[in-house]
């Protein structure tokens, strides 16, 4: 283990179910390793070649998000979907693909009608934050402790917030964890380091796939290894709650919701 490491990142690692002692951050995790679905990339067309290296090779500027808003943004990002198993030279950066989309004004193609434009829901709902972590601990969001954001994070989750009630009237805090849960998870599984960990071997066009069933790998896949693992001891992310309670308009299907 690293001892140049500080106690409270390790905190935030992974546990041994057997030793009960962290896992050590790593350049690949999942259960794929040695797997890397770029090295498939000569079975590409050059157009899909160029778009997926690009994910690696070119991280978009900020241009959306102010740098307050960027920073705020990140703090949630990294408590959304922690990637404290992945060793620094190789996080996948979620920010900066989220800003491309809302600075490009890039949508699904519909919106609700008791929510305001992404850009917008966003710009408000991140005052809604700030306005929660000063409320409760007297200080930014982004000073806080883990454990302490995690706490915040369960609240919008369960859309009991300490704060802000005027702005949560302005936008849906279980329209809000959706969008922002999604933008996050997109943001992440569109990278190819993303696809290493779970074994995916890369876009299908034009190569195809052919073992489409009995859950087989293509020749050129790697197999599972799993390994044993649990959420760090501290940590809310364990737990799962669905979202938009019981009314029939606005319950999410198990799987569709996330957690933190």
């Amino acid at each position: 283990m690293n001892t140049s490491v500080k106690d409270d990142d390790r905190e935030r690692w992974a546990v041994d179910p057997a030793t009960r002692q962290p896992l050590s951050p790593r350049a690949q995790p999942g259960y794929y390793p040695g797997f890397h679905t770029l090295s498939q990339q000569e079975f590409w067309d050059e157009a899909t070649r160029k778009a997926v290296r690009d994910r690696v090779e070119r991280t978009p500027s900020i241009r959306f998000f102010t740098p307050d808003e960027a920073a705020l943004m990140t703090a949630l990002s990294d408590r959304l979907m922690p990637q404290d198993d992945r060793d620094a030279a190789h996080r996948i950066p979620i920010v900066p693909v989220i800003d491309a989309r809302l600075f490009t004004g890039r949508i699904d193609g519909y919106r609700f009608e008791d929510m305001p434009p992404d850009g917008e829901a966003y710009r408000i709902a991140l005052r809604g934050i700030e306005a929660i972590a000063r409320s409760l601990h007297d200080r930014p969001f982004v000073d806080l402790g883990p454990w302490e954001q995690e706490g915040i994070l369960q609240s919008l989750h369960d859309e009991k917030p300490a704060a802000a009630a005027d702005i949560w009237r302005r936008v849906p805090l279980d329209r809000f964890w959706m969008l922002l849960m999604g933008d996050v998870v997109d943001a992440y599984y569109a990278h190819p380091w993303a696809w290493d960990e779970v074994g995916f071997g890369g876009p299908a066009y034009p190569r195809g796939y052919f073992r489409l069933e009995g859950g087989k790998p293509e020749p050129w896949e790697e197999r599972e290894h799993r390994y044993a693992w649990d959420a760090p001891p501290r940590s809310l992310s364990a737990g799962y709650k669905p979202i938009g309670g019981t009314h029939p308009g606005r319950h999410q299907p198990t799987g569709q919701e996330g957690t933190h």
